[in-house]
């Protein structure tokens, strides 16, 4: 065979190969549009690292020829970027619910989870929450804790009388900053607004400069307030980004008590995102109430650790509609057996006077 005769060959299988690589490039990006839908429903972020990690992995294995293998990683990666492309293109549109104004820290961890996403503003936490229940938005981002304040027990609350499942959980530092007018110094201020659990993170501070505490709904609108009262007095607890957003000054950063000072934030949606079974682990959140006799809540949370989940938080808070009476919000880390999960449910079931599994993802999202 001539050399022209070994080309033409090589570049019809090429062709041929080419042929059936079109026709199963369509029918991949037809499931990552229907990945991206699944996303787009359950408040879920398109980069999935442990994913696609797993995915290379276990694909690498099926090239034989040792000296193709790297360059078929390079193939895969490159085919998984052109189909995390197509999935921003389908899930663009996405309404994301927070509460606040442009630059809240709500509004940053939105924009960070979901860059493709619209974030649409809420004045408060039951609003932003209703907007997806209703289907004004596709998912919410909420805070539910801060390393240094705590629970937000707002949200909670919410949490525990609503619909929505809790599908994702990520971890963002906050810089708290004092923000003042372009005329202002730190003496002088005299009144200091914020978020509440803004005010208990910089309550310290705030003391030291002698200024008194006013509470507003976020610490977004408190950045507002003082750009449009322009009283140099006045100072709001907020992020850097506010400062740009309402032309305003920071006059002193990184002022909350704790110099570790983050807060977790949860993706609610209309639907519960489940793990894979067969995954080595999965983290489970659960509120319930116990019924009202003797060593009821010990009962249930000897109920959770004898079927081999570690509880990483507890909490309880009191109930709004009944006096003296509490619910309860648990965060566990299983072994991913969904059997053994489900005879956990069922025993605990048994214990609680109601049980509502809120979340259940794959390991834990922080």
């Amino acid at each position: 065979m001539s050399k022209d005769s070994r080309l033409d060959e090589a570049r019809k299988k090429i062709s041929e190969v080419d042929s059936k690589m079109a026709a199963l490039f369509e029918e991949r990006m037809e499931a990552a549009a229907m990945i991206a839908d699944y996303k787009k429903e359950n408040g879920l972020q398109i980069y999935d690292s442990q994913r696609e990690k797993e995915l290379i992995n276990n694909n690498v294995d099926l090239i034989l020829d040792e000296n193709l293998k790297d360059y078929y990683i390079e193939f895969l990666k490159n085919t998984l970027d052109v189909s995390k492309q197509y999935q921003r293109r389908c899930i663009k549109g996405a309404r994301i619910a927070y509460c606040g104004n442009e630059g809240a820290f709500a509004q940053i961890a939105t924009k960070n989870i979901f860059p493709e996403g619209e974030a649409v503003p809420y004045k408060s936490f039951q609003d932003a929450y209703e907007a997806v229940e209703n289907g004004e938005c596709d998912v919410a981002v909420l805070p539910i804790e801060n390393s240094y304040a705590g629970e937000v027990g707002a949200v909670m609350d919410i949490m525990f009388s609503g619909s929505l499942y809790i599908n994702g959980l990520y971890t963002f530092q906050i810089e708290q900053c004092l923000l003042g007018t372009d005329d202002a110094s730190l003496e002088d201020i005299k009144t200091v607004v914020s978020h509440p659990q803004a005010l208990a993170q910089c309550d310290n501070y705030i003391k030291k400069i002698g200024a008194k505490k006013e509470e507003v709904g976020n610490t977004s609108f408190a950045a507002k307030m003082v750009a449009k009262e322009k009283d140099k007095t006045m100072a709001a607890i907020a992020s850097r980004e506010a400062a740009s957003v309402y032309n305003l000054k920071v006059l002193d950063a990184n002022i909350a008590e704790s110099g570790d000072n983050s807060t977790r934030f949860a993706v609610f949606a209309r639907n519960m995102s489940r793990y894979i079974g067969g995954a080595k682990n999965n983290h489970i959140i659960m509120m319930f109430t116990v019924k009202n006799e003797a060593g009821a809540l010990a009962k249930a949370m000897n109920v959770i650790g004898a079927y081999g989940y570690n509880m990483s938080a507890v909490r309880s808070r009191p109930r709004k509609s009944l006096s003296w009476s509490y619910y309860f919000y648990v965060e566990a880390d299983g072994d991913g057996n969904i059997d053994n999960e489900k005879r956990m449910l069922k025993a605990l079931g048994a214990t609680c006077d109601k049980l509502r599994v809120i979340g259940n993802m794959e390991g834990r999202i922080d």
